[in-house]
């Protein structure tokens, strides 16, 4: 179990670094584009499948979030990540990130789910 801790603590590190990697000028765009995106949604008190949904809840945070880590981090300069590491480990001492950004737009994205869902129940039923 401590391992799993770990390691969760460690992921959480490395998506903060990838948080302040893309804020870094020498980041490439299309990689500040695919990093904000992954660290806003890593970071977003809210997931896009909640977790009491059984299995998909949590199936996010257990393969989509770190494959997508992964892949931004392959896109990140080498130096650029090593720099963000040791800021992030830094920042982190100091307490918890949050998204709320990412929060506003998951919402949005549920409600326009429900607000179609309605729609497309009203035009059955009619």
């Amino acid at each position: 179990m401590e391992a799993w801790k770990q390691h969760a603590r460690q992921l959480k590190a490395e998506t903060f670094a990838l948080y302040l990697a893309y804020r870094d000028p020498r980041t490439p765009w299309y990689a500040r584009i695919f990093a904000a995106i992954v660290a806003g949604y890593a970071f977003s008190p809210i997931d896009l499948i909640p977790d009491f949904i059984p299995v998909l809840g949590y199936l996010d945070d257990l393969i989509l979030v770190p494959f997508g880590i992964w892949l931004a981090l392959k896109m990140i300069p080498p130096e650029v990540m090593a720099e963000s590491r040791a800021r992030a480990q830094e920042a982190l001492a100091n307490g918890k990130p949050v998204s709320r950004t990412a929060a506003v737009a998951i919402v949005a994205i549920w409600l326009l789910l429900a607000a179609l869902g309605i729609v497309l129940t009203v035009r059955i039923f009619r």
